[in-house]
C-alpha cells in the first residue's frame, strides 16, 4: 500500500465531511508517516493540535482511512516529539535487521534506472521493472525476467531495489542469488530449531524478495520445496517477488511443475541483445561515467563487434582506456584497441550462422551433414550432434525451439539437455573441451 496516495484519497473524503475551518486548521496539516501492522501513522504540527484533532475528528479520520483501504484497521496520531522518536526507533530496527540479515535493503548504488540505457531490445522489461518499483506487490507480481549473461538483468534488479529504498524506505527489500538462498537453507537444516526459524524469518518477513539466477535451483529438490513455500507465503500476503534467470520458466528442464506454474503467474519479460545504436549509447554512457576520453571510431568499432555481452563490451572499453592512459594519451584511439585486443578471444561473428557451425562440426568429426541432423542414435553421431547444439546455444541468438527444428524437429528440452550435458562435460573431459574450442575457433574465424 502506498501511504501517500491513501492519505490523498482520505483527504478528499475528509474535505467533504468536516467544516471548511476545521479542514484548514487541523486536517490539511496532517502528514502520513508510516503504515505498519495494519496501523496508519499520521503526524501533527504540535501537541496541542494532536489533542484538538483527537477531540474533534478522531472518528472522521478513522472512517476516511478505513473506507479508503481495507488494510487499515486503526490509526495513530503523533506529535512532533513522538514522530521523531518513532522514526529513530524504526531506523534502529532497520539497522539491526541489516546486521542480522546482510543484504537487506542494500543495493549497488551504481545500478539505477537513471543510468540504464534503454533501447528497443529492453524497453519493455525496463518499464516492467519501473512498474514494480513504483507499486511493489500490486499489479506486476511476480515479475520474471530472463536473458543471456551480460545483458543487464542484475542492473535492473538492483535498480528496482534502489528505487524502492528511495520511494518506500519503510519496506524490507532483499536481493539474493539462488546460490545464497540455497546455502542459507542448507545451513538452516544443519542448525537447531532456532536456525530454521531464523531462515524463515529472513525470507518470509519481507515486503520485496529479489532472486537472481534462479535456474541454478533446478537440481535441488529440497530447495525447490522450500522456495515454493517461501514464494506462496510472500505472494499470498501481497508481497512483491522478482526473479531473474538465463532462460524462461518453461526451459528450466528439471524445475518442479508447480514452481514453473508459480513463476508464470505474473509477467514474464526477456532482455534481448541490444541493437547497434543501444550498444553505442551504452559505451558513451560508460565513457562519460568513468571519465574516459575515447575517439568516436573506437566506440563505433566496439559497438559493432561486441554484440552479445554488454559486460564484456564495457570491460574491453576499460581495457582500451587503460592502454591509452599508460602511454599518456589524452584520448584512446584504434591503436589502443589493437593493443587491448591482442590476446583477446575475439572474433567477428557477423557471418556466423547455424549452417556454418554445422559444416564445422561435420568437418571436425568427419561425418556427413545428413547424419548430424538426422535420427541416428549411435555415439559417433549423438555426441557431435550435442556438441553442435551446445555451440549454437552459446554462439547464436536463436531460440532453443528453432535449434531443435534443425535437428529433425526436436523439442526445446532435447536441445536444453544437450547444452547442459556438454557444458558439464567441458569441465570434466579434456577431449570434449578441446573439440568445442577448436570448432568454435573454426566457426568464428574470418
Amino acid at each position: 500500500m502506498e501511504k501517500n496516495s491513501v492519505w490523498a484519497s482520505a483527504l478528499e473524503k475528509l474535505q467533504k465531511k468536516v467544516s471548511v475551518t476545521s479542514y484548514a486548521l487541523w486536517i490539511q496539516s496532517l502528514e502520513p508517516v508510516d503504515f505498519k501492522d495494519n496501523i496508519y501513522y499520521l503526524s501533527t504540527t504540535s501537541e496541542t493540535a494532536k489533542k484538538r484533532i483527537l477531540d474533534l475528528h478522531k472518528e472522521d479520520i478513522f472512517q476516511a482511512l478505513t473506507t479508503t483501504s481495507d488494510e487499515i484497521k486503526d490509526f495513530v496520531l503523533l506529535d512532533p516529539e513522538e514522530r521523531e522518536a518513532y522514526q529513530k526507533n524504526q531506523e534502529i530496527k532497520i539497522e539491526s535487521e541489516q546486521q542480522r540479515f546482510p543484504g537487506m535493503n542494500t543495493f549497488n548504488p551504481k545500478f539505477t534506472f537513471e543510468n540504464f540505457v534503454v533501447g528497443n531490445s529492453n524497453k519493455f522489461v525496463y518499464f516492467a521493472c519501473q512498474g514494480v518499483a513504483e507499486n511493489p506487490g500490486s499489479k506486476i507480481n511476480p515479475l520474471f525476467i530472463y536473458g543471456s549473461s551480460g545483458l543487464g538483468k542484475t542492473h535492473l534488479l538492483h535498480a528496482i531495489g534502489n528505487a524502492i529504498n528511495k520511494k518506500h524506505p519503510e519496506m524490507k527489500t532483499l536481493y539474493c542469488t539462488c546460490e545464497k538462498f540455497t546455502n542459507d537453507y542448507v545451513k538452516s537444516l544443519q542448525g537447531n530449531f532456532s536456525a530454521k526459524n531464523s531462515f524463515k524469518e529472513k525470507y518470509r518477513n519481507l515486503d520485496v524478495l529479489i532472486v537472481d539466477d534462479i535456474q541454478f535451483i533446478a537440481k535441488a529438490e529440497s530447495t525447490q520445496e522450500e522456495f515454493f513455500h517461501t514464494f506462496n507465503d510472500l505472494y499470498e500476503n501481497g508481497r512483491q517477488i522478482v526473479i531473474a534467470s538465463d532462460r524462461p520458466p518453461r526451459e528450466i528442464a528439471t524445475l518442479q511443475e508447480r514452481l514453473r506454474s508459480r513463476f508464470s503467474m505474473g509477467l514474464i519479460q526477456d532482455v534481448q541483445s541490444p541493437d547497434y545504436e543501444t550498444r553505442l549509447a551504452i559505451l558513451m554512457r560508460k565513457a562519460q561515467e568513468e571519465n574516459y576520453v575515447v575517439a568516436d571510431d573506437v566506440q563505433e568499432y566496439l559497438a559493432e563487434h561486441f554484440d552479445t555481452n554488454i559486460r564484456e563490451m564495457e570491460g574491453v572499453l576499460s581495457k582500451v582506456w587503460f592502454y591509452a592512459s599508460l602511454t599518456g594519451k589524452k584520448a584512446a584511439t584504434m591503436e589502443d584497441v589493437k593493443e587491448a585486443l591482442k590476446d583477446h578471444d575475439f572474433s567477428d561473428r557477423q557471418n556466423l550462422t547455424a549452417d556454418r557451425i554445422i559444416d564445422c562440426v561435420c568437418k571436425y568429426f568427419a561425418i556427413r551433414r545428413d547424419e548430424l541432423v538426422g535420427k541416428k542414435k549411435n555415439k559417433e553421431i549423438v555426441e557431435p550432434r550435442q556438441v553442435c547444439m551446445y555451440i549454437m546455444c552459446t554462439l547464436l541468438d536463436m531460440p532453443l525451439l528453432s535449434i531443435g527444428q534443425i535437428f529433425g524437429k526436436k523439442d526445446h528440452t532435447t536441445v536444453l539437455y544437450a547444452r547442459d550435458k556438454i557444458a558439464k562435460m567441458i569441465e570434466e573431459n579434456q577431449r570434449i573441451k578441446v573439440a568445442v574450442n577448436d570448432i568454435r575457433a573454426m566457426a568464428t574465424k574470418n
